[in-house]
């Protein structure tokens, strides 16, 4: 049978808000119908890094935490900590950033658990079912500790991914730090020196110290990178790649595998929202304009479907031509998929398609249209 993918527009009528529409979208969905009684229900979101504008905001977060005390369920939202400096290294940091972005107990109605501890290191090693680069996955404690478990995505595109949504919502976002670089390790990238205009841009964003400048250019530390990939997306001129052709299709299964053992053995719900639709990931400091115009909201069972159901509205949706995707049409033309072609070096099948290949969901779905 095809998976469910419940999709309404943000248009709503003079006497009731877009966050009320989602929650009727839950309900049609089939919200109610999970047993939440007395359960603690981790809702996985990004609180934004500091300077981000197109984070999704909190009365979002507290829609959904009201649906699940309706049901008699204790929610808390969380996030892990992030592989790269910045605004959300550490747990202290990063309710601080989350606190400045608006995520209160007063504003979202639940309170903020940040999953893998102060300094990253509190997780649990969970087998991966089915997995094929990965035995185990390396998850934040305290949303293993949760009863059941919502994703609340942000759609948008990626810099690494093609696209972000749900599956890299839960696999990369729930992973603690060793569990990001599990992830990350067969991306470390290198400098193309004939490229390379000496701007500094990479080593801005490179929060490892393995950028220097010693030759005249740019050269990447192999022992002090990460692997996190932020240089690539920082590069104006296209000088950095990574040296496997083929790491960002292994990304993108790897985040399929992390998120099979985040979901596996518990009730789930997944929610996306296709809005501000960033051609970068919501980690940086900053946002470019949006590629794509704001299209819905999706919810689901079934995480694949949701996301295979959203990258087949998002192109649909006609470009905005004053935007990374509408310039990247414009020089190199049209493939069809607006996410490779917004960052032509990423890979937005793998994740899709490994996910179903063990498991995780079905790229076959029913579209079912709410008013």
């Amino acid at each position: 049978m095809k998976s469910k993918v419940y999709f309404t527009s943000f248009r709503v009528h003079v006497g009731e808000s877009q966050t009320h529409k989602l929650q009727r979208l839950m309900d049609k969905a089939g919200f109610k119908e999970m047993n939440l009684e007395g359960k603690f229900v981790a809702i996985k979101m990004h609180f934004g890094e500091w300077g981000n504008l197109t984070f999704l905001r909190p009365n979002w977060a507290r829609a959904v935490a009201d649906k699940v005390k309706e049901q008699g369920g204790r929610p808390f939202l969380t996030d892990c900590n992030t592989l790269y400096p910045g605004y959300r290294k550490n747990a202290l940091d990063h309710l601080t950033c989350a606190e400045m972005n608006g995520f209160s107990t007063a504003s979202t109605g639940c309170h903020i658990i940040i999953g893998d501890g102060l300094k990253g290191t509190d997780e649990v090693d969970v087998p991966i079912q089915g997995g094929e680069l990965l035995t185990e996955a390396h998850i934040g404690r305290a949303i293993m500790d949760a009863d059941a478990f919502i994703s609340l995505t942000h759609f948008k595109g990626h810099e690494e991914t093609g696209f972000g949504g749900a599956i890299k919502n839960i696999g990369m976002g729930c992973g603690s730090r060793a569990g990001k670089m599990a992830q990350h390790n067969d991306g470390k990238p290198i400098v193309d020196e004939a490229k390379c205009r000496t701007c500094h841009a990479c080593a801005r964003e490179c929060g490892s110290d393995a950028i220097s400048y010693a030759s005249g250019k740019a050269h990447i530390d192999q022992e002090l990178c990460k692997g996190c990939g932020r240089c690539i997306g920082a590069c104006p001129f296209d000088a950095i790649s990574p040296q496997d052709g083929s790491s960002n299709t292994k990304l993108g299964m790897k985040i399929a595998e992390y998120a099979k053992a985040v979901v596996d053995g518990r009730p789930c719900f997944h929610i996306a929202l296709i809005q501000d639709v960033s051609p970068n990931c919501d980690c940086h400091g900053e946002n470019d304009a949006p590629i794509l115009p704001d299209i819905g909201m999706l919810c689901s069972f079934d995480p694949v479907a949701l996301d295979q159901a959203a990258v087949d509205l998002c192109n649909k949706a006609k470009p905005f031509e004053d935007s990374q995707l509408g310039e990247a049409i414009k020089e190199n033309g049209e493939t069809g998929n607006h996410f490779h072609d917004s960052n032509p070096r990423t890979d937005s099948e793998s994740a899709l398609a490994h996910g179903e290949k063990i498991g995780l969901g079905s790229r076959d779905y029913e579209l079912i249209i709410m008013k």
